[in-house]
């Protein structure tokens, strides 16, 4: 049994107009994880970059990562996007591996009580985004939220569909995906390039690379705006270096025009992003910086 600490910060909500939007912490990554899950984003190469200490770095340059989700109440509906690793689920990854988390107490003292969840959006169906899909009840994997409809591109399930799975994907299939499917509660989406408006205030952004049916998830209100990134950023450190990209990206060439793109888009507009596994502070603006950029966090409210 893995129980690792979940980083908390003061700032684990941020207001975009009317709305109020809520990171919902799961746990801390271990340090090694950044190596791992971005090689290229050496030591020497942080240590360029101010900007990205004391906060998205290790004094040895070794990137911080952590996961959790985003939980916002938008006309009516309490919307909870990605769901983490989850508990008890059998994982390769050791860190994954059988976790032991508060992550559902942190979600109710939130307002977000699993039973009032109406929505559940995925940005993608990689492990650590689905896994409180479901939970352990007397042998068998139900959804953790039994009255939300959980929305996933269409073109993200039927890759994986006619993907040639290891046994690790199978199992995490096995446990946070069919059975939410088997229940009747998985809705498949058709995302346009120009984006998908599931409800006023809310648009599904195409972000293909890391997966070929990944989204980003907008939030507007009264003119003001938000992005919550999935993983098609992992890091900060991909602001000023958009060329690197994950040792887990499907097609990581189509990944790296797809993070230009987007951050070329969102440095033109006053748009909060909200990274899906950026550590505290977790959210910024996107700030030219030489030919590339930087995110700097909004003052501490």
């Amino acid at each position: 049994m893995h129980t690792p600490p979940a980083h908390t910060s003061p700032t684990n909500a941020w207001p975009v107009g009317d709305l109020t939007i809520h990171r919902i912490d799961e746990t801390r990554l271990p340090p090694q994880t950044g190596e791992w899950l971005l090689p290229d984003a050496t030591a020497d190469l942080v240590a360029q970059h101010d900007w990205l200490r004391p906060d998205f770095t290790d004094p040895d340059g070794r990137l911080r990562l952590h996961t959790h989700s985003f939980a916002v109440t938008l006309n009516g509906l309490r919307i909870l996007i990605d769901t983490g690793i989850g508990n008890g689920k059998p994982r390769a990854n050791p860190a994954w591996n059988d976790l032991r988390t508060d992550y559902p107490s942190r979600l109710t003292a939130a307002g977000f009580a699993p039973e009032d969840i109406d929505l559940v959006i995925l940005t993608h169906l990689h492990a650590d985004h689905v896994g409180w899909n479901t939970r352990a009840h007397e042998g068998a994997w139900i959804p953790t939220f039994p009255r939300a409809r959980y929305i996933v591109s269409r073109t993200e399930r039927e890759f994986w569909a006619g993907y040639a799975m290891d046994e690790p994907r199978r199992q995490m299939f096995r446990d946070s995906v069919h059975p939410v499917e088997e229940a009747g509660l998985l809705d498949l989406v058709d995302v346009p390039p120009d984006g998908l408006d599931l409800t006023p205030g809310l648009r599904l952004i195409p972000t293909p690379g890391h997966t070929p049916g990944h989204i980003a998830v907008e939030l507007t209100s009264r003119g003001a705006g938000a992005l919550i990134t999935g993983d098609c950023l992992h890091h900060p450190v991909q602001f000023a270096h958009p060329a690197i990209g994950s040792c887990v990206d499907i097609d990581p060439a189509q990944a790296a025009t797809t993070r230009r793109a987007l951050l070329a888009s969102l440095a033109e507009r006053h748009t909060l992003v909200l990274g899906s596994h950026f550590p505290p502070p977790t959210a910024g603006r996107v700030i030219p910086d030489g030919d590339a950029y930087r995110l700097t966090p909004p003052p501490a409210t």
